[in-house]
């Protein structure tokens, strides 16, 4: 009965918030993906992001994917998990070695939904298991991206993430995050130049507008109570959680020389 209540309960929740997950899963940041194109497809469009990438010259860049139907996201909400793409050295199974983008995500564990782990995959990867073909790319200003870059070189990469996994987690609060806040914290480390988390919550309160969670409290609190992996411990009044679109209005409004593209096969 638990499991039975969980799953009418997530699937009312993903007909509201935009931070969700591929077809077959509950979950906006699981690593694992029953897929629905080709895998010539997928691997088609994993290069063509790539190509996109590296024709702006973009060394980071964030990237997110569709792991749901549009037809199922609420007004304004397109993507569901969003990661950083690094130009990075790839080294093959044969040992050799080429240039591409390694994704450097926040994904739930299969085993534990209300815990996740710093993972780092490929593009192919990335979108082996979306629900459309379609990609958002950020690309952070020249500046932000040497910034960005050496953030994620660095210990504060690590210490930035929070274990404690919530669905709609709260981007201006501790106790509680996502892939969307993890990447949010990680921008504005970059942008204040800063590992103190106090310091990264008040800019982001200061300056980020988050995207409001529109769910029945009803459901919310059913939600809390049967799934593990939504949590309001965090929240304080109506519940709001990033989305890349908000991200991507936050950049387009501080960092002068961000650009926002969406990509289709």
């Amino acid at each position: 009965m638990k499991n039975f209540i969980t799953k009418l309960f997530l699937g009312l929740l993903f007909l509201h918030i935009g931070c969700l997950g591929h077809a077959t899963s509950f979950s906006s940041s699981s690593a694992q993906a029953t897929t629905h194109f080709p895998a010539e497809r997928i691997m088609g469009f994993a290069k063509k992001v790539e190509r996109t990438l590296a024709s702006e010259g973009a060394r980071v860049a964030i990237v997110a994917r569709m792991g749901r139907p549009l037809s199922e996201m609420p007004e304004g909400m397109r993507f569901t998990h969003v990661a950083f793409a690094v130009y990075s050295t790839i080294t093959l199974a044969s040992g050799g070695t080429v240039p591409g983008y390694a994704i450097y995500n926040l994904y739930q564990k299969d085993d534990r939904p209300n815990v996740s782990a710093l993972i780092q995959d490929f593009p192919v990867d990335f979108f082996a298991g979306v629900a459309q073909l379609e990609a958002g790319i950020l690309i952070p200003s020249l500046e932000l991206q040497q910034r960005l870059l050496q953030i994620i070189a660095s210990p504060t990469y690590a210490a930035l993430h929070d274990p404690r996994y919530s669905l709609i987690a709260n981007p201006y609060t501790l106790g509680r995050q996502n892939c969307t806040e993890f990447v949010l914290d990680v921008i504005n480390a970059a942008i204040y130049q800063t590992s103190d988390i106090n310091i990264i919550k008040a800019n982001t309160k200061a300056y980020f507008k988050a995207q409001t969670v529109n769910v029945n409290p009803f459901k919310l609190m059913l939600g809390s109570i049967f799934s593990a992996e939504v949590s309001t411990s965090d929240q304080r009044g109506k519940p709001v959680t990033a989305t890349f679109e908000k991200i991507a209005e936050y950049l387009q409004a501080y960092d002068h020389g961000s650009k926002v593209l969406i990509l289709a096969p």
